[in-house]
This record gives structure tokens, C-alpha cells and sequence, in this order.
């Protein structure tokens, strides 16, 4: 179990680094999307085939794989959206929505017993958003796809406990990739027409930010997430999450000088969700000492 969560706290500083890339490449978020994961999925590919660790499946089960795919890829680019229409910071808060939306999803979805605790954290971290979202008009729009992004992020995650045990992770990651891919692939042509660029290549800049956000926060994060998944619940992993607007803020800070756009309000609405996050913690130590104990 200490291996797992070693994982998922390195998955969660991978996580904090994709904002950063979302405000670094210019293209708008459906086409961002569209390349990361044609690029991720070729990439590994071509992996699997070389160490031979490529696994055929049958069209039902790329069926169920492709399905979360797809759930992940328009979480991205409500993600980005967030991002692009208002700040790396207030995207990344805004996704930490997720561990409020498995609280109340995954007990109906997987027909386990609903946590009156696992919603009261989250609740916090529904306040502190709150608060968030109450500091400037201006980033609403943002704020409303960042919302978006964590829910569809809940129902992938729920999705991917769902089916995780049954496929090994690369197997997992590959498909969906590809899935999510093909259904962008389907959906971009409208989007482009609501949305129309002068380009769909991506510059110098771009393509490299592309490949860097393919290889390391896309193959890399997404093994690790998958894996983790695998060990434990949806819920922790979601409300686990809540960090990484940490590092991404620190970083957004760092290299954006975003902390002279944010205010009082922002700060509390982070500090709200940072104890959501530890009394989440504190209360998973003590389950575990119980069960030791008897």
C-alpha cells in the first residue's frame, strides 16, 4: 500500500505540470486535446510493439476502455478550456470539484454504501470553490468548465475502477487513448466550425510541448493513475487530487506571476480545500489503525 501511494503523490505532481503546459501552447483546447492523445497513443504503441508487450483485445472490450477514453479526453478540454478562459490556478481548484462529485457518484455507480464522511470532506472543498468562484466575475465562464472538467474526471475515474482489474495498466492506458482519440476525432469537425482557427498544425513551440505533455503527463501520469486505481478507492484518488493545484499554483506563480490576479477570497477557497485534503488523510490513518488493531 506505501508503493501505491508513492504513486499517486508522483501522478499528482505529473498532474500539476499539465496546467502549465496548457497555458504555454497556443492552440485552442479541442485541438490541444486532439494532439496529446494521437501523440500518446502512437507513441505507446509503438512501445508496446518494441518490448512486445502489446495485448490484442476483443472489440466489446475496447468498447468499455474506448468509453473511458473518452470521458478522460472531454475532461481535458472542459481542463483547458478552464485554463484558457481563466487562470492555470483557478483551473486546477476547480478540479478538486471531483472528489465531491465520487463522493456522490461512486456508492450509486459501484452499489456500495453511501459515506456520510467522504461527502462532508468534500463538502469543505465544495466551499472553498465556492469562495473561488466568488472573487471575480471575469473568470465564471472558466470557473463553469473547470466544474465541468472534474465532474467528467469523477465518472472516469469510477469508470476506470470499474474495469481496471480485468486489463493490465498498459493495456488500459492504450486503449484509452486510442478511444478517446477516435471520439474526439468524430467530435472535432463541429467543434472547429463553432470554434474555427487559421491553423490545425501546431508550431515549432507547440509541437514540443505536445511531445513533452504526451510522453511525461500523459503516458507517465496516466500508468501511474491507472495502477493506483487498481489499489484503491475512486474517492481517495479524487480527493488525493486536491493537491495538485499546489504545485500547480506555486509553478503558475513562479513562471506566469499569477499571484497579483488573485485575492483573499482565492487563498481562503485553497486553504478550505487543502483541509479537505487532510482530514480526508487523517481519517483514512485512523481506518487503517482500526483494522490492524482488531
Amino acid at each position: 500500500m506505501k508503493e501505491t501511494f508513492i504513486k499517486l503523490h508522483i501522478s499528482i505532481l505529473l498532474a500539476g505540470l499539465t496546467g502549465i503546459f496548457g497555458k504555454l501552447i497556443s492552440m485552442n483546447e479541442g485541438l490541444l486535446v486532439w494532439y496529446r492523445m494521437l501523440f500518446a497513443s502512437v507513441i505507446f504503441f509503438f512501445f508496446l510493439v518494441i518490448s512486445g508487450k502489446l495485448q490484442k483485445i476483443s472489440l466489446n472490450d475496447f468498447g468499455k476502455i474506448a468509453g473511458a477514453g473518452a470521458l478522460l479526453g472531454l475532461h481535458w478540454v472542459f481542463f483547458y478550456g478552464s485554463i484558457k478562459y481563466a487562470t492555470i490556478s483557478i483551473g486546477v481548484v476547480c478540479f478538486s470539484l471531483s472528489g465531491f462529485f465520487t463522493a456522490i457518484l461512486e456508492p450509486w455507480i459501484l452499489r456500495r454504501k453511501f459515506s456520510f464522511r467522504e461527502l462532508s470532506f468534500s463538502c469543505i472543498a465544495l466551499l472553498g470553490v465556492l469562495f473561488i468562484f466568488s472573487f471575480d466575475i471575469r473568470y465564471r465562464l472558466g470557473i463553469g468548465m473547470g466544474v465541468t472538467s472534474s465532474l467528467l474526471y469523477s465518472l472516469f475515474s469510477i469508470r476506470t475502477r470499474q474495469i481496471g482489474r480485468d486489463f493490465p495498466s498498459r493495456t488500459m492506458l492504450l486503449y484509452e487513448m486510442a478511444g478517446g482519440f477516435l471520439v474526439l476525432s468524430c467530435l472535432l469537425p463541429f467543434y472547429l466550425v463553432v470554434f474555427p482557427v487559421s491553423s490545425i498544425l501546431p508550431g515549432t513551440s507547440d509541437l514540443i510541448y505536445l511531445l513533452l505533455l504526451a510522453v511525461f503527463c500523459t503516458i507517465g501520469l496516466q500508468l501511474l493513475q491507472i495502477q493506483v486505481l487498481q489499489k484503491i478507492s475512486a474517492f481517495t484518488v479524487s480527493l488525493s487530487y486536491n493537491l495538485e493545484p499546489v504545485y500547480s499554483i506555486i509553478l503558475a506563480m513562479v513562471f506566469f506571476n499569477e499571484a497579483r490576479e488573485l485575492n483573499f477570497a482565492f487563498y481562503v477557497g485553497v486553504l478550505l480545500i487543502l483541509l479537505s485534503v487532510l482530514l480526508q488523510a487523517w481519517d483514512t490513518i485512523r481506518k487503517r489503525k482500526m483494522l490492524s488493531a482488531s
